[in-house]
């Protein structure tokens, strides 16, 4: 709570290559200078680097064996089918719930787990350029990586882990081995969908030999419509919290309005329970060379150390640790609704979002925590406003159902028409962290250097790069989409969408007047004084506001006045067309 070039359209149009303009504005904004400000040396307590979880090996060793213990099949489960199934992991890197491996586990006697590193994810974004995976992001999906191949292997299977496209990579794979059937979870975005269809166009080409041909499943679901000797492409829905089919909407009528989609879904459907799978997966097809799990380097990426705030660790068993460390060890699930909104330190929020963008962790499984914690401890409005957050989650997943491309054009959805800048020096100023206004400048450092920001600091960053600055809003979501941990493109472009005012908001305007928001959640200033040193010895009630003590402002606020005392709640209505004082007023009591 978010792949980002600009989508084809679902069907499968040719995508379009960057311009030498935009690869020139890129150029430059890669190679400017990060950092302007001088920064004194930041003491030890400042350099200390919160691990998330902070559960050492063995409570997470212990963590994770109980937890999957509880999650497996009981020993009625029969595997029906012969032959060899293929699992092609892509973002759903986890063993509890997954729907693909249990399936390709059922339907054969051989399982072969694929991981395909294609170079596509590692490339440039669309329109500004900038590197689709950022090193944090990198290192993040090299430990998922190593975690899934270990639980894995503690259950009879291994992890093939291959450099190049799924498209010729899965194809081939079937072929030497004979697979009849390639399981994998279905993606949403054309980038994703693109790369399905070339899967299924090439398995469509591939005959079976009679000896393979004759394991593919009995059952009416696994036969393929075109050829019962052709390999099969079976995409498994198990991306969201409520499953596509029991929703009560069809993708062209997913309501615009959150609100309304939460309400029915609340009503009119139920989470299905997380997937059980057996003790042992095994044996594995005979494999020489199983691969190994890529370096940062050869992902073309130079390795960047996390040196302060919060270092998550990746793979499913640092998920499944964080969800016990918050629900159960540190029973923080209780105050969640009250302390959401912080923005310092690992705990005032669940911290989830690396593990789901990832797939390493099921929004249903959360989903059966919370239900557990309020069996077994209390149920209160912080248990239910988890669900609520995984709901806005399920949303944007499903409204890029809705309206796939739209979802990354200029005008977004709504196709709102809007003369957007992309002045580079002010970009820069937001990139880097030297805007003026701490309370900006300390969450783009953060971003900067962990990969992750709060959802508060979302928001307010991205008001002031679009409605402060008049900056084009997908150069915020593309630098997004480089630096966070958690980025996936539902969320990530659902999320700026819809702070753009370009998105599904029924409110035209969301502006978050920066004075409020810092006297609401930094009001002493121990956030914007940890990531920026050089306000440590101001007053507290000073730190959000240096006037000259700090560098100078790059732009006027729109609305309100950074002398808190001069603060006004009512905000103008002749700045800016279209947009309502009581509008201002309500969203600024965020």
């Amino acid at each position: 709570m978010g792949m980002a070039n600009l989508r084809n359209s679902l069907s499968s149009l040719p995508l379009k290559q960057p311009t030498q303009s935009t690869l020139a504005f890129s150029t430059r904004i890669m190679t400017s200078s990060t950092s302007r400000n001088p920064n004194p040396n930041p003491n030890q307590d400042q350099l200390r680097i919160r691990q998330v979880p902070e559960l050492d090996a063995v409570e997470t060793g212990r963590v994770v064996s109980q937890c999957l213990e509880r999650y497996y099949t009981s020993t009625t489960v029969k595997r029906n089918g012969k032959g060899t199934a293929i699992v092609w992991f892509r973002n759903d890197l986890r063993v509890l719930d997954n729907e693909a491996l249990f399936k390709a586990w059922s339907s054969s006697d051989m399982v072969l787990p694929v991981y395909c590193v294609d170079p596509r994810l590692f490339q440039t974004t669309y329109h500004f350029g900038f590197p689709k995976t950022g090193a944090l992001r990198g290192q993040f999906l090299i430990e998922c990586l190593t975690d899934l191949r270990k639980n894995l292997m503690s259950r009879g299977l291994n992890l093939m882990i291959q450099h190049g496209k799924p498209e010729e990579i899965i194809p081939s794979l079937v072929k030497s081995f004979g697979a009849h059937t390639v399981y994998a979870q279905r993606e949403t975005c054309s980038e994703e969908v693109n790369v399905e269809n070339m899967v299924r166009k090439r398995l469509g080409k591939l005959v079976l030999s009679s000896s393979s041909s004759s394991s593919l499943p009995s059952k009416n679901e696994f036969v393929n419509p075109n050829s019962s000797k052709s390999p099969m492409l079976q995409l498994i829905w198990g991306t969201t919290m409520y499953h596509l089919d029991d929703i009560p909407f069809n993708s062209s009528s997913i309501p615009d309005v959150y609100t309304q989609f939460r309400k029915s879904v609340e009503a009119k459907s139920k989470v299905r329970g997380c997937i059980k799978i057996p003790a042992s997966l095994g044996p594995p097809p005979s494999v020489n060379d199983w691969g190994c799990v890529p370096s940062i380097d050869q992902l073309g990426l130079q390795s960047q150390k996390v040196s302060k705030g919060m270092k998550f660790v990746g793979g499913e068993s640092a998920a499944l640790g964080r969800v016990y460390e918050y629900f159960w060890k540190k029973d923080l699930l209780r105050v969640y609704k009250e302390t959401r909104n912080g923005m310092l330190g690992p705990d005032y929020s669940t911290k989830f979002s690396p593990w789901l963008a990832s797939g390493s962790l099921s929004p249903r499984y959360i989903y059966e925590e919370v239900k557990r914690y309020e069996r077994e401890r209390q149920a209160n409005d912080s248990t239910y406003w988890v669900l609520f957050e995984l709901i806005w989650r399920d949303y944007f997943r499903f409204i890029s159902l809705k309206y796939g491309n739209a979802l990354f054009h200029l005008g977004g959805p709504r196709k709102v028409e809007h003369k957007w800048s992309q002045d580079q020096k002010l970009f820069e100023s937001w990139r880097d962290g030297c805007t003026g206004y701490p309370l900006i400048d300390a969450n783009m450092k953060e971003l900067t250097a962990t990969g992750f920001m709060s959802n508060r600091g979302r928001q307010i960053v991205c008001s002031f790069l679009v409605r402060d600055m008049g900056i084009d809003w997908r150069i915020g979501a593309e630098w997004f989409e480089t630096c966070l941990l958690d980025y996936d493109p539902c969320s990530n472009y659902g999320n700026w969408t819809y702070g753009a005012g370009v998105g599904n908001d029924p409110r035209e305007d969301r502006y978050f007047s920066i004075p409020k928001q810092a006297q609401t959640y930094d009001p002493e200033g121990e956030y914007v004084a940890y990531w920026l040193p050089q306000l440590q010895e101001l007053p507290k009630d000073k730190r959000n506001f240096p006037g000259s003590s700090y560098i100078e402002q790059v732009v006027p606020l729109k609305f309100g006045s950074m002398n808190p005392n001069r603060y006004q709640n009512r905000a103008s209505t002749g700045r800016r067309t279209n947009f309502r004082a009581k509008q201002a007023t309500q969203l600024e009591q965020k």
